[in-house]
């Protein structure tokens, strides 16, 4: 499974790279919205782990665009983000984030919905976490 890590932090980006490797997963990286379409684009991947402030393009713009195109709209997304007010959340949830997880976050809880979100396209469940759990 492949997963793409978009955020403009190196070291977020660094950190959610590691941790889904050493659980067997391919990632491949992007630093901005725009870079984060080109590379869904490119590398087809499975799921997408995205900040929401980004420079070029925020994260919530690039789900929004992913969620409208036929090609990439069944693509899940995670929003990984320091935004965690409500209106934040329910913007994410509008745009058509699968799972909203604020910074700073636990890495093994991280894996924990990876591997739930796979575990649910492979049953052909269409889930969307509701997950008020601090990380």
């Amino acid at each position: 499974m492949k997963i793409l890590a978009v955020d403009d932090e190196k070291h977020i980006v660094r950190l959610v790279q590691i941790t889904l490797e050493k659980e067997g997963y391919e990632l491949v990286t992007a630093s901005t919205g725009r870079e984060a379409l080109e590379k869904v684009a490119s590398e087809k991947p499975d799921l997408v782990v995205m900040d929401v402030m980004m420079p070029e393009m925020d994260g919530l713009e690039a789900l929004a665009k992913m969620k409208s195109d036929p090609a990439t709209a069944s693509i899940p997304v995670i929003m990984l983000t320091a935004k965690a007010q409500d209106s934040d959340v329910f913007r994410g949830w509008q745009s058509g984030a699968d799972l909203y997880l604020t910074k700073p976050f636990n890495p093994a809880e991280l894996v924990t919905f990876v591997k739930r979100i796979f575990s649910d396209d492979e049953e052909g469940g269409d889930a969307v976490y509701d997950l008020d759990v601090p990380v």
